[in-house]
């Protein structure tokens, strides 16, 4: 591994810190600088010729501040004749922005991906897009993780013989329906419309959820009005329990706090994809550094990525 550099934004280095250590490298130092007019410059404080180069940065809030950030570094690698540079991002925040739905508005996960390229991307690492669809903005190579063997491995802690896994909405139904099949549950989803950013309607929930254990499972939870709606609509059904599951725990506006509130959500389930500030007796953050780390090995080596999916 002598020819990988790996550098970190300052969205999340707490994560880069642990995938350097899990692939027994340093992680290098980055300088930010803020000028007077507040502009940003970003100094790779490591040589990066003919190296392949990982630059780790999540979007995370504030996320144009991240983003100028990676754009900047991606820029610096290129300047500095990395060999390649691949953009490890665990959360993509501009997968949300995947289609025209409105008159006159852009598609800011295609324009996003273009000013990655355009500023140096060699590659794409990152985890559970909102939109799968979005993989195909970028034109360079992606290699698209997710985090289901992840919270698998968790709740196989607990006794599955009486499971439904939930899908809040069809568009997620199909991961929901590979995360049962881990855990040998059965499947449900939710029938949702949405009205604004923080305002949804479920109107019902189809599946066998009366008596059962119910895992929430979504890709993403932000001000937490998704969970919240569909807690109310599966309470009509008499579930014997209920827990919630995602893979990007933003928990914005005092979402963690609502949810934790609910007294029959026994368990909060997320990964580390993004920095949770905030933490309650419920909630569990599970480590996705380690599938990060061997997908950046296996990158690095020439190796095979999709076979981490294999079933675990």
């Amino acid at each position: 591994m002598r020819d990988i550099a790996v550098f970190s934004g300052t969205a999340h280095p707490e994560l880069a810190e642990e995938i350097c250590a899990h692939l027994g490298v340093p992680l290098l130092p980055v300088q930010v600088d803020r000028f007077a007019n507040d502009c940003l410059q970003v100094q790779l404080q490591a040589n990066c010729r003919e190296r392949d180069v990982f630059l780790i940065q999540p979007l995370v809030t504030p996320v144009q501040e991240h983003l100028v950030e990676l754009l900047l570094m991606l820029d610096a690698a290129r300047g500095a004749s990395a060999a390649r540079t691949t953009a490890v991002m665990p959360h993509y925040s501009y997968a949300r922005s995947d289609k025209k739905d409105a008159p006159r508005i852009s598609i800011g996960g295609r324009l996003v991906a273009d000013l990655m390229v355009t500023a140096g991307a060699d590659r794409v690492l990152t985890m559970t897009l909102h939109s799968p669809q979005v993989h195909g903005f970028f034109s360079v190579p992606v290699d698209h993780l997710h985090a289901l063997h992840e919270l698998a491995r968790h709740f196989r802690q607990y006794d599955l013989s009486r499971t439904t896994v939930v899908s809040p909405d069809l568009g997620n139904a199909k991961e929901a329906a590979h995360f049962a099949r881990l855990l040998g549950a059965r499947v449900a989803a939710g029938a949702k419309q949405r009205y604004a950013d923080d305002r949804v309607q479920i109107t019902s929930v189809i599946g066998d959820i009366t008596g059962r254990d119910v895992i929430v499972l979504d890709d993403e939870i932000a001000r937490g009005s998704t969970v919240l709606e569909l807690l109310t609509r599966l309470r009509e059904m008499d579930p014997r329990s209920i827990r919630v599951a995602c893979t990007h725990g933003l928990f914005a506006d005092g979402a963690l706090d609502r949810i934790g509130s609910q007294e029959d959500v026994l368990e909060i389930v997320c990964t580390n994809t993004v920095p949770v500030p905030e933490r309650t007796e419920k909630l569990r953050i599970l480590s996705i550094a380690p599938a990060l780390a061997e997908a950046m090995r296996r990158i690095h080596n020439g190796e095979s990525v999709s076979s981490l999916f294999e079933p675990a």
